[in-house]
């Protein structure tokens, strides 16, 4: 069970990002959808006492919107900012987005076309398809399905709702990141104490985007942030390494399907660059030994649904306790760490 971290030698603290840092209006909106309640956070006191920190917390997103997952959160709000009340709507996805946008395209009375690569798991597709939607599987990669999608959206007068933001397409991205907030929010405003540490997955990386983002402008001390990637597709590890843009081509294979995505969103990056202080790789053995801390956990600790992306931090953790490497990561008695279940395990 190998993970490589990088610690991050570009870091600041600034706040030079001109992105819309309405995160009110996010919260409101969400607070006004008659589905909406608010996830768990969970506290896992028995291996934080284990492991000689104060707290771990986790915000359970396996409980949005009965979406098994977070991205409802941002396509909820990304589309009710689109005004058009005959659009169609086009995305790629390798599960989660597609599956959110598929179901608030049924609650909206909008067709919707999702696209997934090549190594789509029947499971997911299955789980789209339940909301009406169109799912077209094309024997390629996630970002040439992206390119893929984006290209059938433009061809036909449809709408592209990604959260993968490029070149002359960074409204959508940026609102789905906004719509991410909420759960930060949410977590805040339940923990006890503010976060020392927050550890975010990124596929593309909108959601640690988000996180960051929101974290940057909300509170007056940064927390130590890790950002979590596949070690099969670590665009964002290399892009903040080398400090470039780094794509990672070809079929990269990862049970971690959401976070199979070899090209940074290109207004996150800037934001990661300057605010995570780690950049880690995992192989998938820890996403797998996440999930099973999530089903037997230590002592009266509670169990809960983990689905591989939302296992691997939970997983990353455990190695750097049971590696006794806290100290190297600043984790200390005092340490309150946060991080996000982003998805229930997919039976």
């Amino acid at each position: 069970m190998k993970y490589r971290i990088y610690t991050n030698t570009n870091r600041k603290y600034d706040n030079r990002f001109h992105l819309n840092d309405n995160f009110e209006d996010a919260l409101s909106f969400h607070r006004s959808l008659p589905f909406y309640n608010e996830t768990p956070l969970l506290e896992l006191h028995d291996i934080a006492e284990k492991y000689g920190i104060k707290n771990l917390c986790i915000k359970d997103e396996s409980k949005r919107f009965g979406l098994n997952a977070f991205k409802g959160l941002g396509v909820s709000y990304a589309v009710s900012k689109i005004n058009s009340p005959d659009a169609v709507f086009v995305s790629c996805t390798d599960g989660n987005h597609g599956k959110a946008l598929a179901w608030y395209s049924n609650l909206t009375d909008h067709k919707c076309y999702i696209f997934m690569p090549g190594n789509a798991e029947q499971r997911r597709i299955d789980a789209i398809k339940k909301y009406g939607a169109e799912v077209i599987v094309k024997q390629l990669n996630y970002d040439d399905t992206v390119r893929f999608a984006s290209r059938f959206a433009n061809e036909n007068n449809y709408i592209l709702v990604q959260d993968q933001a490029f070149e002359g397409y960074t409204d959508i991205p940026e609102n789905i990141m906004l719509g991410y907030s909420t759960l930060m929010a949410e977590a805040l405003e339940r923990m006890k104490e503010k976060p020392t540490h927050v550890f975010i997955q990124a596929g593309v990386g909108s959601l640690a985007g988000g996180v960051c983002w929101y974290l940057q402008n909300k509170m007056d001390t940064l927390p130590h942030i890790g950002i979590i990637e596949s070690s099969a597709v670590p665009c964002i590890y290399n892009s903040i390494k080398e400090n470039r843009f780094c794509s990672i081509g070809g079929e990269p294979e990862t049970i971690m399907a959401g976070l199979n995505c070899g090209e940074p969103n290109i207004i996150s990056l800037p934001i990661l660059k300057h605010c995570a202080e780690w950049c880690i790789q995992c192989d998938d053995d820890i996403a797998l030994q996440g999930m099973e801390l999530s089903r037997k956990p230590i002592g009266s600790d509670p169990v809960f649904s983990c689905g591989e992306c939302g296992a691997v931090s939970l997983g990353f953790l455990r190695r750097i306790f049971e590696d006794s490497k806290q100290a190297e990561m600043q984790m200390d008695k005092d340490s309150v760490i946060l991080i996000i279940n982003t998805e229930g395990n997919l039976e």
